[in-house]
């Protein structure tokens, strides 16, 4: 068994009146801690027309909760011409991870451009001033018979620490989730499998870059290489698809992956008004030496869409972890709440 829960704590950070920036809502952030031990969180700030920024805001405790948040602007917006289309733009849902090996923050994000939902880089050693490297980009695999770089692409989010590659090799990894349907942009294209892979729900994939070419040069961070897939639904809650949620955190059991599960209907293209969908909290617990193998995972959500905040919003029905953070040494897990406001739960070990 996975012998972790969820226990709600409150809401966090809602939409600010008045503020044309979060409009249609604030959800999915990432955070980080400072060197001098100030906790922040990284939210995704949508403004009119679907246009997501990422702002900054200092989380307020009390007895050492988190409580509030205080705003201190933002930190990326989509400024770049591959991070906006004609009619979309976005930079959204960041996934930050401290490498302290690296001695940096790595931001993955979702650029909303000309063809939709592709992943991208930045880093930042105050939180404050990010340095894009630019899109992702997978090297062919021929054993799989396709590019993934034709794919859009979200949930990606690093390990914090090296892991062993497939070759053995000591790499930084990272999880996404591709989708394979290209429909959504060319009329009639439909999907496109991966050789070997016979269902087409999105999943949560694992790429690799060695730690060597990072030491030489911290761009190569965009270059991975070694796709493997991790992890497919298996349960009801999950029965659409699956996603990584915050950057792994390592346990006595392994690599601990809280992730998202969907159920529901979901019609084709990125609009989330249209889906009728349910999104909960899951978790998976991977192998210490090898990430692309799963010990074991929750078989019933950890954490289900249940108050009016997590029911009621711009996609109703929807817990989406996207954070986690120690605190005094409490674990807090931060989650998009029905894709308007921004919750917080405290993580637990069971006895």
């Amino acid at each position: 068994m996975v012998p972790y829960t969820l226990t709600r704590v409150g809401v966090l950070m809602t939409p600010e009146p008045g503020n044309e920036q979060e409009s249609e809502g604030v959800l999915n952030p990432a955070t980080g801690h400072t060197p001098d031990g100030t906790l922040y969180l990284l939210p995704r700030l949508v403004a009119t027309g679907n246009v997501s920024r990422v702002g900054l805001a200092r989380v307020r405790l009390a007895d050492g909760v988190p409580v509030g948040v205080d705003r201190e602007g933002v930190v990326l917006a989509p400024d770049e011409g591959w991070e906006r289309g004609l009619n979309n733009a976005g930079v959204e849902d960041p996934r930050v991870t401290w490498v302290a090996a690296l001695g940096t923050h790595v931001m993955t994000y979702v650029a909303y451009g000309p063809l939709g939902p592709k992943p991208a880089l930045a880093v930042s050693e105050d939180l404050r001033t990010w340095r894009r490297l630019g899109p992702l980009h997978f090297e062919y695999q021929a054993d799989l018979d396709t590019d993934l770089n034709l794919f859009p692409n979200k949930d990606t989010v690093f390990f914090p620490e090296p892991v062993p590659g497939p070759d053995g090799e000591p790499s930084y990894a990272m999880l996404h989730r591709p989708m394979w349907d290209l429909g959504w942009f060319r009329e009639g294209e439909g999907v496109h499998l991966p050789a070997g892979i016979t269902d087409d729900r999105p999943g949560i994939w694992v790429s690799f870059v060695p730690v060597a070419e990072v030491e030489r040069d911290l761009r190569n961070l965009v270059h991975l290489r070694n796709h493997r897939l991790v992890a497919m639904s298996e349960y009801p809650f999950e029965a659409l698809k699956i996603g990584a949620g915050p950057a792994p955190l390592r346990v006595p059991e392994g690599w601990l992956v809280i992730h998202h599960g969907v159920t529901g209907e979901q019609p084709q293209g990125f609009d989330p008004t249209t889906q009728k969908v349910s999104y909960a909290a899951g978790a998976l617990l991977l192998d210490p030496l090898d990430v692309t193998k799963v010990i074991d995972r929750t078989a019933e959500p950890i954490l289900v869409p249940e108050t009016e905040e997590e029911r009621i919003g711009t996609v109703g029905n929807v817990v989406f972890p996207t954070a986690i953070e120690p605190v005094n040494g409490v674990h807090y897990v931060f989650y998009g709440m029905a894709d308007a406001r921004i919750g917080v739960a405290r993580l637990d070990r069971l006895p």
